[in-house]
């Protein structure tokens, strides 16, 4: 009779931690399959591209506003760059697919990592689930850096380290290798909203955040995107396009086609602020000149 109650015992214990397991399971949300990015949001800034010079809201510093001004859009005809993946800071506000999948322990069914690749030239990344700790600060950077992941009730947190450096926004604006990246993954049914926060000391005075979306492809299927890198224009042996500081003609454009204040566009975290707007009278309007009245050489 004792046995029979010892037993008995020991198969609710073993009942409840099943049960307890798999009610922990549940609130792992699940993000496996493959998803189709949403660019009603910010069509303009991820599809065709943001304009020279429009650095409205950005926290930004004054060495990545240097940066961006040098920046000249012939150095993506560069062998060397044309190839280039969207580092993790961006690749997710990137055009093409996301697939995320799982790989779990074939003996305990603990999820050891997710991966995820977004078709555009093939950004390949994993997030550890496992609980690794993240690498020396002296181990190599990557594109996709080292990232690690955990579940916050439903909700995916990845934090993610070791990344090249990479940019913000796709006009010039820079992000340092120091820059580091906080993720999180709702899901709402067949919607899935990726929201990302960039701390960077070296070219960003704060967060800065972003949101994306992105709906479930009940038959997704990805096709390979292989980049094959060649001479586009032809170029002196070494010449790489830039400005020199202050000789960036089109710096001013975006300004100027809009009638903003030259000021405003220049990005900085007060621009984003509403007592910012409160100044926006009291500042000229940039004004498009006719071809014949523009300056030669600086327009800054």
């Amino acid at each position: 009779m004792m046995s029979a109650y010892f037993a008995f015992s020991r198969t609710l214990a073993v009942a409840a931690l099943v049960l307890g397991a798999a009610q922990h399971a549940s609130a792992q949300i699940n993000l496996v399959g493959y998803w189709n990015p949403l660019y009603d949001e910010d069509w303009l800034e991820r599809i065709p591209g943001p304009d020279i010079g429009d650095f409205l809201g950005l926290p930004i510093t004054g060495a990545a506003r240097l940066r961006a001004n040098a920046w000249d859009s012939g150095l993506l005809t560069l062998p060397e760059h044309q190839c280039k993946p969207h580092p993790s800071t961006y690749g997710f506000r990137g055009v093409g697919q996301l697939r995320i999948w799982e790989e779990r322990d074939p003996a305990s069914q603990q999820l050891i990592k997710l991966n995820t690749h977004i078709q555009w030239q093939e950004q390949r990344r994993e997030i550890w689930m496992d609980g690794r700790p993240h690498p020396s600060e002296f181990e190599p950077h990557t594109w996709q850096g080292f990232s690690t992941g955990r579940f916050e009730g439903d909700v995916l947190v990845v934090r993610t380290t070791h990344l090249k450096a990479g940019w913000m926004r796709r006009n010039g604006l820079p992000l340092s290798d120091r820059a580091t990246l906080t993720e999180r993954f709702f899901r709402h049914d067949d919607v899935l909203t990726h929201v990302m926060m960039i701390e960077d000391p070296v070219y960003l005075t704060e967060p800065l955040i972003k949101t994306n979306g992105f709906v479930l492809l009940p038959n997704g299927f990805m096709e390979p995107y292989p980049c094959r890198p060649a001479d586009e224009i032809p170029r002196a042996k070494g010449e790489v396009p830039h400005h020199q500081p202050g000789t960036n003609p089109h710096i001013r454009e975006f300004a100027e086609k809009h009638g903003l204040p030259y000021e405003a566009t220049r990005g900085g975290a007060e621009t984003a602020l509403p007592e910012f707007m409160l100044t926006l009278p009291s500042l000229p309007k940039a004004t498009l000149a006719p071809a014949s009245e523009l300056p030669e050489g600086v327009r800054e």
